[in-house]
Protein backbone atom coordinates (compact mmCIF):
# COMPACT_ATOMS: atom_id res chain seq x y z
CA UNK A 1 0.00 0.00 0.00
CA UNK A 2 2.98 2.47 0.92
CA UNK A 3 4.46 1.81 -2.73
CA UNK A 4 1.33 2.60 -4.24
CA UNK A 5 0.92 5.40 -2.50
CA UNK A 6 4.22 6.57 -3.76
CA UNK A 7 3.91 5.63 -7.20
CA UNK A 8 0.52 6.97 -7.50
CA UNK A 9 1.86 10.59 -5.91
CA UNK A 10 4.66 10.34 -8.16
CA UNK A 11 2.77 10.24 -11.21
CA UNK A 12 0.09 12.89 -10.63
CA UNK A 13 3.51 14.71 -10.32
CA UNK A 14 4.43 13.87 -13.41
CA UNK A 15 1.70 13.25 -16.10
CA UNK A 16 -1.28 14.75 -14.60
CA UNK A 17 -0.40 18.40 -14.06
CA UNK A 18 0.90 19.72 -18.03
CA UNK A 19 2.88 22.03 -18.77
CA UNK A 20 1.33 25.54 -19.32
CA UNK A 21 2.04 27.09 -22.71
CA UNK A 22 4.51 30.06 -22.56
CA UNK A 23 1.75 32.30 -24.17
CA UNK A 24 -0.87 32.61 -22.03
CA UNK A 25 -0.62 35.68 -19.63
CA UNK A 26 -2.46 35.43 -16.49
CA UNK A 27 -3.65 38.86 -15.19
CA UNK A 28 -3.76 38.16 -11.59
CA UNK A 29 -1.54 35.53 -9.66
CA UNK A 30 -3.91 34.04 -7.77
CA UNK A 31 -7.14 31.89 -8.61
CA UNK A 32 -10.27 33.58 -8.01
CA UNK A 33 -12.15 32.95 -4.96
CA UNK A 34 -15.48 30.36 -5.14
CA UNK A 35 -17.69 28.53 -3.37
CA UNK A 36 -20.68 26.26 -3.52
CA UNK A 37 -24.55 27.87 -3.00
CA UNK A 38 -27.71 26.43 -2.72
CA UNK A 39 -28.33 24.13 -5.59
CA UNK A 40 -24.89 23.43 -6.24
CA UNK A 41 -24.86 26.26 -7.88
CA UNK A 42 -20.70 28.11 -7.78
CA UNK A 43 -20.98 31.39 -6.80
CA UNK A 44 -18.04 33.99 -6.90
CA UNK A 45 -16.86 35.60 -3.56
CA UNK A 46 -16.49 39.30 -3.75
CA UNK A 47 -13.75 40.79 -1.96
CA UNK A 48 -15.60 44.07 -1.55
CA UNK A 49 -19.29 44.16 -1.56
CA UNK A 50 -19.36 47.92 -1.80
CA UNK A 51 -17.78 48.05 -5.38
CA UNK A 52 -20.29 50.06 -8.01
CA UNK A 53 -20.31 47.05 -11.54
CA UNK A 54 -18.81 49.14 -14.68
CA UNK A 55 -22.80 49.40 -15.86
CA UNK A 56 -23.64 51.04 -12.42
CA UNK A 57 -20.75 53.55 -12.84
CA UNK A 58 -21.88 54.24 -16.26
CA UNK A 59 -25.49 54.99 -15.45
CA UNK A 60 -24.23 57.45 -12.34
CA UNK A 61 -21.45 59.42 -14.76
CA UNK A 62 -24.50 59.66 -17.10
CA UNK A 63 -26.82 60.96 -14.50
CA UNK A 64 -24.53 63.46 -12.83
CA UNK A 65 -23.18 65.00 -16.19
CA UNK A 66 -26.88 64.97 -17.52
CA UNK A 67 -28.04 67.06 -13.82
CA UNK A 68 -25.02 69.35 -14.33
CA UNK A 69 -25.27 70.77 -18.10
CA UNK A 70 -27.40 73.30 -17.56
CA UNK A 71 -25.87 74.86 -15.07
CA UNK A 72 -21.76 74.41 -15.66
CA UNK A 73 -20.11 76.86 -18.38
CA UNK A 74 -18.92 76.21 -21.82
CA UNK A 75 -16.01 75.74 -20.78
CA UNK A 76 -16.74 73.42 -17.60
CA UNK A 77 -18.68 71.31 -19.74
CA UNK A 78 -16.24 70.59 -22.20
CA UNK A 79 -13.68 69.82 -19.36
CA UNK A 80 -16.65 67.43 -17.75
CA UNK A 81 -17.20 65.95 -21.41
CA UNK A 82 -13.50 65.30 -21.28
CA UNK A 83 -13.36 63.99 -18.15
CA UNK A 84 -16.18 61.36 -18.88
CA UNK A 85 -14.14 60.47 -22.63
CA UNK A 86 -11.63 59.81 -20.14
CA UNK A 87 -13.45 57.32 -18.18
CA UNK A 88 -15.29 56.16 -21.28
CA UNK A 89 -11.66 55.31 -22.40
CA UNK A 90 -11.11 53.97 -19.22
CA UNK A 91 -14.02 51.63 -18.67
CA UNK A 92 -13.19 50.28 -22.64
CA UNK A 93 -9.41 49.46 -21.35
CA UNK A 94 -10.73 47.60 -18.16
CA UNK A 95 -13.63 45.93 -20.45
CA UNK A 96 -10.62 45.00 -22.94
CA UNK A 97 -7.97 43.34 -19.70
CA UNK A 98 -11.44 41.61 -18.34
CA UNK A 99 -12.25 40.07 -21.44
CA UNK A 100 -7.96 38.82 -21.72
CA UNK A 101 -8.71 37.57 -18.10
CA UNK A 102 -11.81 35.92 -18.73
CA UNK A 103 -9.99 34.14 -22.12
CA UNK A 104 -7.33 33.35 -19.75
CA UNK A 105 -9.60 31.61 -17.27
CA UNK A 106 -10.99 29.61 -20.13
CA UNK A 107 -7.57 28.44 -20.71
CA UNK A 108 -6.99 27.63 -17.39
CA UNK A 109 -10.43 25.92 -16.66
CA UNK A 110 -9.74 23.58 -19.71
CA UNK A 111 -6.36 22.86 -18.04
CA UNK A 112 -7.99 21.95 -14.96
CA UNK A 113 -11.16 19.78 -16.80
CA UNK A 114 -8.39 18.37 -18.76
CA UNK A 115 -5.99 17.46 -15.51
CA UNK A 116 -8.92 15.88 -14.04
CA UNK A 117 -10.23 13.95 -16.67
CA UNK A 118 -6.76 12.29 -16.69
CA UNK A 119 -6.73 11.62 -13.06
CA UNK A 120 -10.23 9.99 -13.04
CA UNK A 121 -8.79 7.49 -15.19
CA UNK A 122 -6.41 6.51 -12.65
CA UNK A 123 -8.18 6.58 -9.29
CA UNK A 124 -10.86 4.42 -8.19
CA UNK A 125 -13.54 4.49 -5.10
CA UNK A 126 -13.95 7.49 -3.28
CA UNK A 127 -11.02 9.91 -4.63
CA UNK A 128 -13.26 8.94 -8.35
CA UNK A 129 -16.31 10.20 -6.82
CA UNK A 130 -14.44 13.40 -5.57
CA UNK A 131 -12.57 14.11 -8.95
CA UNK A 132 -15.94 13.79 -10.76
CA UNK A 133 -17.82 16.08 -8.67
CA UNK A 134 -14.53 18.09 -8.91
CA UNK A 135 -15.05 17.86 -13.10
CA UNK A 136 -18.50 19.11 -12.61
CA UNK A 137 -17.66 21.80 -10.49
CA UNK A 138 -15.11 22.91 -13.15
CA UNK A 139 -18.02 22.36 -15.94
CA UNK A 140 -20.81 24.59 -13.74
CA UNK A 141 -17.85 27.22 -13.54
CA UNK A 142 -16.99 27.18 -17.08
CA UNK A 143 -21.33 27.43 -17.65
CA UNK A 144 -20.86 30.45 -15.16
CA UNK A 145 -17.96 32.01 -16.71
CA UNK A 146 -19.34 31.79 -20.43
CA UNK A 147 -22.85 33.81 -18.95
CA UNK A 148 -20.22 35.92 -17.70
CA UNK A 149 -18.64 36.68 -20.54
CA UNK A 150 -21.96 37.72 -22.40
CA UNK A 151 -22.99 40.10 -19.91
CA UNK A 152 -19.29 41.74 -20.53
CA UNK A 153 -19.74 41.64 -24.18
CA UNK A 154 -23.41 43.77 -23.77
CA UNK A 155 -21.48 45.81 -21.14
CA UNK A 156 -18.66 46.30 -24.08
CA UNK A 157 -21.62 47.57 -26.15
CA UNK A 158 -23.06 50.17 -24.24
CA UNK A 159 -19.90 51.17 -22.84
CA UNK A 160 -18.65 51.77 -26.31
CA UNK A 161 -22.02 53.54 -27.28
CA UNK A 162 -21.59 56.01 -24.51
CA UNK A 163 -18.12 56.42 -25.29
CA UNK A 164 -19.28 57.97 -29.13
CA UNK A 165 -22.10 60.09 -27.32
CA UNK A 166 -18.89 61.14 -25.02
CA UNK A 167 -17.54 62.07 -28.04
CA UNK A 168 -19.58 63.66 -29.85
CA UNK A 169 -20.40 65.73 -27.05
CA UNK A 170 -16.84 66.46 -26.37
CA UNK A 171 -16.45 67.91 -30.06
CA UNK A 172 -19.02 69.88 -29.85
CA UNK A 173 -18.29 71.69 -26.66
CA UNK A 174 -15.01 72.12 -28.06
CA UNK A 175 -16.47 73.85 -31.04
CA UNK A 176 -19.01 76.10 -28.66
CA UNK A 177 -15.55 76.75 -26.38
CA UNK A 178 -13.89 77.52 -29.72
CA UNK A 179 -16.68 80.04 -31.14
CA UNK A 180 -17.13 81.66 -27.44
CA UNK A 181 -12.96 82.07 -27.66
CA UNK A 182 -13.57 83.67 -31.15
CA UNK A 183 -16.08 85.72 -30.08
CA UNK A 184 -14.18 87.61 -26.96
CA UNK A 185 -11.60 87.91 -29.43
CA UNK A 186 -13.45 89.64 -31.57
CA UNK A 187 -15.27 92.08 -28.48
CA UNK A 188 -11.80 92.36 -27.21
CA UNK A 189 -9.89 93.48 -30.56
CA UNK A 190 -13.64 96.01 -31.20
CA UNK A 191 -12.94 97.06 -27.60
CA UNK A 192 -8.90 98.36 -28.17
CA UNK A 193 -10.09 99.41 -31.32
CA UNK A 194 -12.64 101.63 -29.49
CA UNK A 195 -10.28 102.61 -27.35
CA UNK A 196 -7.60 103.64 -29.36
CA UNK A 197 -10.46 106.03 -31.35
CA UNK A 198 -11.13 107.68 -27.68
CA UNK A 199 -7.55 107.68 -27.49
CA UNK A 200 -6.82 109.53 -30.64
CA UNK A 201 -9.93 111.65 -30.01
CA UNK A 202 -8.57 112.63 -26.67
CA UNK A 203 -4.77 113.65 -28.18
CA UNK A 204 -6.32 115.78 -31.07
CA UNK A 205 -8.50 117.76 -28.56
CA UNK A 206 -6.00 118.28 -26.71
CA UNK A 207 -3.69 119.60 -29.09
CA UNK A 208 -6.60 121.81 -30.01
CA UNK A 209 -7.46 123.29 -26.51
CA UNK A 210 -3.28 123.71 -26.28
CA UNK A 211 -3.20 125.23 -29.99
CA UNK A 212 -6.46 127.51 -28.79
CA UNK A 213 -5.83 128.29 -24.99
CA UNK A 214 -8.65 130.44 -24.67
CA UNK A 215 -11.69 127.67 -25.07
CA UNK A 216 -12.32 125.43 -21.96
CA UNK A 217 -13.16 122.10 -22.29
CA UNK A 218 -16.51 122.26 -20.95
CA UNK A 219 -17.65 125.02 -23.23
CA UNK A 220 -16.49 123.27 -26.16
CA UNK A 221 -18.27 120.01 -25.48
CA UNK A 222 -21.31 121.69 -24.84
CA UNK A 223 -20.49 123.30 -28.60
CA UNK A 224 -20.44 120.43 -30.10
CA UNK A 225 -23.52 118.78 -28.13
CA UNK A 226 -25.59 122.23 -29.12
CA UNK A 227 -23.95 121.84 -32.81
CA UNK A 228 -24.96 117.94 -32.81
CA UNK A 229 -28.50 119.23 -31.50
CA UNK A 230 -28.75 121.48 -34.26
CA UNK A 231 -28.07 119.21 -37.03
CA UNK A 232 -30.27 116.62 -36.29
CA UNK A 233 -32.90 119.13 -35.76
CA UNK A 234 -32.42 120.32 -39.03
CA UNK A 235 -31.16 118.20 -41.55
CA UNK A 236 -33.67 115.65 -41.53
CA UNK A 237 -36.46 118.51 -41.95
CA UNK A 238 -34.52 119.77 -45.28
CA UNK A 239 -33.78 116.41 -46.67
CA UNK A 240 -37.66 116.07 -46.39
CA UNK A 241 -38.94 119.31 -47.54
CA UNK A 242 -36.71 119.18 -50.51
CA UNK A 243 -38.09 115.41 -51.52
CA UNK A 244 -41.56 116.93 -51.20
CA UNK A 245 -40.84 119.75 -53.69
CA UNK A 246 -39.63 117.32 -56.11
CA UNK A 247 -42.67 114.84 -55.65
CA UNK A 248 -44.58 118.22 -56.37
CA UNK A 249 -42.23 118.95 -59.01
CA UNK A 250 -42.77 115.60 -60.88
CA UNK A 251 -46.24 115.83 -60.32
CA UNK A 252 -46.76 119.34 -61.58
CA UNK A 253 -43.95 118.32 -64.77
CA UNK A 254 -46.21 115.70 -65.52
CA UNK A 255 -49.57 117.15 -65.62
CA UNK A 256 -47.77 120.11 -67.96
CA UNK A 257 -47.07 117.18 -70.49
CA UNK A 258 -49.85 115.55 -70.32
CA UNK A 259 -51.51 119.34 -71.54
CA UNK A 260 -48.55 119.89 -73.79
CA UNK A 261 -49.46 116.55 -75.75
CA UNK A 262 -53.13 117.04 -75.25
CA UNK A 263 -52.66 120.74 -77.24
CA UNK A 264 -49.93 119.09 -79.90
CA UNK A 265 -52.74 116.95 -80.69
CA UNK A 266 -55.24 119.39 -81.19
CA UNK A 267 -52.43 121.33 -82.91
CA UNK A 268 -52.03 118.22 -85.11
CA UNK A 269 -56.16 118.26 -85.91
CA UNK A 270 -56.20 121.83 -86.56
CA UNK A 271 -53.14 121.34 -89.03
CA UNK A 272 -55.57 118.55 -91.20
CA UNK A 273 -57.97 121.70 -91.56
CA UNK A 274 -60.88 119.08 -91.03
CA UNK A 275 -62.22 119.90 -87.95
CA UNK A 276 -65.70 117.54 -88.56
CA UNK A 277 -63.55 114.30 -89.11
CA UNK A 278 -63.89 112.40 -86.06
CA UNK A 279 -60.97 110.04 -84.67
CA UNK A 280 -61.64 106.39 -83.96
CA UNK A 281 -59.01 105.87 -81.76
CA UNK A 282 -55.53 108.05 -80.19
CA UNK A 283 -52.92 107.31 -78.05
CA UNK A 284 -52.47 108.27 -74.44
CA UNK A 285 -49.44 108.30 -72.91
CA UNK A 286 -46.77 110.26 -71.61
CA UNK A 287 -44.17 110.12 -74.97
CA UNK A 288 -40.84 109.37 -73.17
CA UNK A 289 -38.78 106.79 -72.08
CA UNK A 290 -40.18 104.97 -68.95
CA UNK A 291 -43.71 105.14 -69.65
CA UNK A 292 -46.12 103.38 -71.62
CA UNK A 293 -48.29 104.16 -74.36
CA UNK A 294 -51.97 102.99 -75.09
CA UNK A 295 -54.73 102.83 -77.68
CA UNK A 296 -57.82 103.66 -76.72
CA UNK A 297 -61.03 104.06 -78.76
CA UNK A 298 -62.29 107.98 -79.38
CA UNK A 299 -66.09 106.75 -80.00
CA UNK A 300 -68.61 104.37 -79.63
CA UNK A 301 -68.78 103.43 -83.26
CA UNK A 302 -65.15 102.38 -83.14
CA UNK A 303 -64.63 98.20 -83.38
CA UNK A 304 -63.25 96.76 -80.60
CA UNK A 305 -59.44 96.64 -80.39
CA UNK A 306 -59.66 92.85 -79.53
CA UNK A 307 -61.18 92.61 -82.98
CA UNK A 308 -58.38 94.42 -84.78
CA UNK A 309 -54.71 93.64 -86.18
CA UNK A 310 -52.69 96.59 -84.28
CA UNK A 311 -48.89 97.07 -85.77
CA UNK A 312 -46.23 99.41 -84.12
CA UNK A 313 -43.40 101.07 -86.39
CA UNK A 314 -40.56 103.41 -85.43
CA UNK A 315 -39.23 106.50 -87.75
CA UNK A 316 -36.71 108.87 -87.49
CA UNK A 317 -39.20 111.39 -88.71
CA UNK A 318 -42.98 111.60 -89.50
CA UNK A 319 -43.71 110.77 -93.26
CA UNK A 320 -40.33 109.08 -93.17
CA UNK A 321 -39.15 105.27 -93.55
CA UNK A 322 -40.90 103.15 -90.94
CA UNK A 323 -39.15 100.14 -89.09
CA UNK A 324 -41.40 97.09 -88.11
CA UNK A 325 -41.00 96.68 -84.61
CA UNK A 326 -41.62 92.67 -84.26
CA UNK A 327 -44.05 91.33 -81.60
CA UNK A 328 -45.32 95.13 -80.73
CA UNK A 329 -48.67 93.73 -81.96
CA UNK A 330 -50.83 94.87 -78.52
CA UNK A 331 -52.65 98.27 -77.82
CA UNK A 332 -50.09 98.60 -74.97
CA UNK A 333 -46.85 99.50 -76.22
CA UNK A 334 -43.61 100.86 -73.85
CA UNK A 335 -40.55 102.26 -75.63
CA UNK A 336 -37.49 101.54 -75.19
CA UNK A 337 -33.99 102.98 -75.27
CA UNK A 338 -33.94 102.30 -79.24
CA UNK A 339 -37.24 104.37 -79.53
CA UNK A 340 -35.19 107.50 -78.00
CA UNK A 341 -35.44 110.38 -80.31
CA UNK A 342 -38.09 108.66 -82.96
CA UNK A 343 -41.56 108.78 -83.91
CA UNK A 344 -43.69 105.55 -82.97
CA UNK A 345 -46.30 104.59 -84.92
CA UNK A 346 -49.26 102.19 -85.06
CA UNK A 347 -51.64 100.93 -87.76
CA UNK A 348 -54.64 99.51 -86.61
CA UNK A 349 -56.36 97.38 -89.13
CA UNK A 350 -60.64 98.02 -87.90
CA UNK A 351 -63.50 96.90 -90.86
CA UNK A 352 -61.01 96.45 -93.98
CA UNK A 353 -59.37 99.74 -93.40
CA UNK A 354 -56.00 100.69 -91.94
CA UNK A 355 -55.98 103.11 -89.67
CA UNK A 356 -52.52 105.01 -88.45
CA UNK A 357 -51.64 106.88 -84.94
CA UNK A 358 -48.08 108.38 -84.57
CA UNK A 359 -47.09 110.08 -81.58
CA UNK A 360 -47.09 113.69 -81.72
CA UNK A 361 -43.36 114.14 -80.83
CA UNK A 362 -40.23 111.67 -81.21
CA UNK A 363 -39.58 109.74 -77.73
CA UNK A 364 -37.96 112.12 -74.91
CA UNK A 365 -35.15 110.27 -73.00
CA UNK A 366 -35.65 109.41 -69.07
CA UNK A 367 -34.08 112.36 -67.32
CA UNK A 368 -30.81 111.39 -65.51
CA UNK A 369 -30.39 107.85 -67.15
CA UNK A 370 -27.51 108.48 -69.25
CA UNK A 371 -25.54 109.48 -66.40
CA UNK A 372 -26.60 106.64 -64.38
CA UNK A 373 -25.50 104.19 -67.38
CA UNK A 374 -22.38 105.96 -67.96
CA UNK A 375 -21.67 106.06 -63.78
CA UNK A 376 -22.52 101.87 -64.31
CA UNK A 377 -20.17 101.34 -66.98
CA UNK A 378 -17.17 101.71 -64.97
CA UNK A 379 -17.93 98.77 -62.85
CA UNK A 380 -17.08 95.22 -63.64
CA UNK A 381 -20.66 93.70 -62.89
CA UNK A 382 -23.74 95.13 -61.92
CA UNK A 383 -26.75 93.21 -60.55
CA UNK A 384 -30.35 93.86 -60.80
CA UNK A 385 -32.89 92.59 -58.61
CA UNK A 386 -35.57 90.67 -61.49
CA UNK A 387 -38.71 88.02 -61.39
CA UNK A 388 -38.91 85.52 -64.09
CA UNK A 389 -42.34 85.97 -65.69
CA UNK A 390 -42.05 83.68 -68.81
CA UNK A 391 -39.49 81.46 -69.29
CA UNK A 392 -39.65 80.56 -73.06
CA UNK A 393 -42.94 81.38 -73.23
CA UNK A 394 -44.47 79.92 -70.73
CA UNK A 395 -45.53 81.16 -67.51
CA UNK A 396 -43.19 81.15 -64.29
CA UNK A 397 -45.14 79.51 -61.64
CA UNK A 398 -42.20 80.94 -58.47
CA UNK A 399 -42.62 84.69 -58.03
CA UNK A 400 -39.29 84.87 -56.19
CA UNK A 401 -36.33 87.28 -56.63
CA UNK A 402 -33.26 86.36 -58.71
CA UNK A 403 -30.30 88.45 -59.36
CA UNK A 404 -29.53 89.87 -63.10
CA UNK A 405 -25.88 89.93 -63.78
CA UNK A 406 -24.85 91.89 -66.32
CA UNK A 407 -20.83 91.84 -66.79
CA UNK A 408 -18.40 93.45 -69.72
CA UNK A 409 -18.39 89.99 -71.25
CA UNK A 410 -21.36 88.00 -70.42
CA UNK A 411 -25.17 88.15 -68.29
CA UNK A 412 -25.83 85.86 -65.67
CA UNK A 413 -29.12 84.53 -64.35
CA UNK A 414 -29.43 82.97 -60.83
CA UNK A 415 -30.95 82.96 -57.70
CA UNK A 416 -28.97 82.45 -54.38
CA UNK A 417 -25.88 80.17 -55.22
CA UNK A 418 -28.22 78.27 -58.28
CA UNK A 419 -27.31 79.33 -61.94
CA UNK A 420 -30.09 79.51 -63.77
CA UNK A 421 -28.48 80.89 -67.70
CA UNK A 422 -24.94 82.02 -68.33
CA UNK A 423 -24.13 83.50 -72.08
CA UNK A 424 -21.41 85.14 -73.23
CA UNK A 425 -22.39 87.61 -74.96
CA UNK A 426 -23.31 86.45 -79.17
CA UNK A 427 -25.37 87.27 -82.52
CA UNK A 428 -27.91 84.67 -81.10
CA UNK A 429 -28.28 86.94 -77.57
CA UNK A 430 -31.57 89.41 -78.12
CA UNK A 431 -32.14 91.82 -75.66
CA UNK A 432 -35.35 94.57 -75.31
CA UNK A 433 -38.07 96.06 -74.10
CA UNK A 434 -41.55 93.94 -73.77
CA UNK A 435 -43.49 94.44 -76.73
CA UNK A 436 -46.78 94.18 -75.29
CA UNK A 437 -48.33 93.23 -71.96
CA UNK A 438 -50.44 95.75 -69.28
CA UNK A 439 -49.41 98.17 -67.27
CA UNK A 440 -46.20 96.62 -66.16
CA UNK A 441 -44.65 96.41 -69.76
CA UNK A 442 -42.69 99.55 -69.11
CA UNK A 443 -40.76 97.37 -66.48
CA UNK A 444 -40.55 94.14 -68.34
CA UNK A 445 -37.61 92.81 -70.69
CA UNK A 446 -37.13 90.04 -72.95
CA UNK A 447 -34.22 88.33 -72.96
CA UNK A 448 -33.46 85.44 -75.30
CA UNK A 449 -29.99 84.00 -73.45
CA UNK A 450 -29.37 81.65 -76.65
CA UNK A 451 -31.85 79.73 -79.13
CA UNK A 452 -34.62 77.22 -77.04
CA UNK A 453 -33.75 79.35 -73.97
CA UNK A 454 -35.84 82.86 -73.34
CA UNK A 455 -36.94 84.78 -70.61
CA UNK A 456 -39.66 87.85 -69.73
CA UNK A 457 -38.22 89.42 -66.46
CA UNK A 458 -39.56 92.25 -64.24
CA UNK A 459 -37.17 94.37 -62.80
CA UNK A 460 -38.17 96.85 -59.63
CA UNK A 461 -38.92 99.97 -61.44
CA UNK A 462 -38.52 101.20 -65.10
CA UNK A 463 -35.66 103.17 -64.79
CA UNK A 464 -33.60 99.76 -63.73
CA UNK A 465 -35.33 98.15 -66.63
CA UNK A 466 -33.89 101.06 -69.18
CA UNK A 467 -30.30 100.80 -67.73
CA UNK A 468 -30.00 97.03 -67.76
CA UNK A 469 -30.91 97.23 -71.42
CA UNK A 470 -28.90 99.94 -72.50
CA UNK A 471 -25.69 98.77 -70.06
CA UNK A 472 -26.00 95.25 -71.84
CA UNK A 473 -25.84 96.98 -75.35
CA UNK A 474 -22.95 99.14 -74.99
CA UNK A 475 -21.10 95.59 -73.45
CA UNK A 476 -22.11 94.14 -76.43
CA UNK A 477 -20.74 96.59 -78.86
CA UNK A 478 -17.64 96.71 -76.90
CA UNK A 479 -17.45 92.89 -77.83
CA UNK A 480 -18.70 94.60 -82.03
CA UNK A 481 -21.88 92.73 -81.04
CA UNK A 482 -25.44 94.68 -82.06
CA UNK A 483 -27.47 93.48 -78.87
CA UNK A 484 -31.34 94.09 -79.97
CA UNK A 485 -34.35 92.52 -80.07
CA UNK A 486 -35.75 90.62 -82.89
CA UNK A 487 -35.08 92.52 -86.37
CA UNK A 488 -33.14 95.10 -84.73
CA UNK A 489 -29.17 94.04 -85.97
CA UNK A 490 -30.10 97.25 -88.41
CA UNK A 491 -30.75 99.34 -85.62
CA UNK A 492 -28.07 101.70 -84.10
CA UNK A 493 -27.99 101.56 -80.58
CA UNK A 494 -28.78 104.90 -78.29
Amino acid sequence: MTRISRDFRYTMQRDVFLPVSADVVFASSRFPNYKIGDNNQIVEVKEDSKMLTMKEMVARETSLLLEQQKRLSVRDLANKFEKGLAAAAKLSNEAKLKEAASLEKHVLLKTLRDALEALRGRVAGKNKDDVEEAIAMVEALAVQLTQREGELIQEKAEVKKLATFLKQASEDAKKLVDEERAFARAEIENARAAVQRVEEALQEHERMSRASGKQDVEELMKEVHEARRIKMLHQPSRVMDMEHELQALRIQLAAKLKHSLQLQKELAISKKGDKNTIDMYEIDGIEALGSYLRIYPCCDSAPELSECAIQWYRSTSEGGKKELISGANKSIYAPEPYDVGRILQADILADDQIITLTTSAPIDPAAGLGNYVEALVRRHDTEFNVVIIQMNGADHPSQSIHILHIGKMRIKLCKEKITVAKEYYSNLMQLCGVRGGGNAAAQAAYWQAKVGLSFVLAFESERERNAAIMLARRFAFDCNIILGGPDDRSVTGN
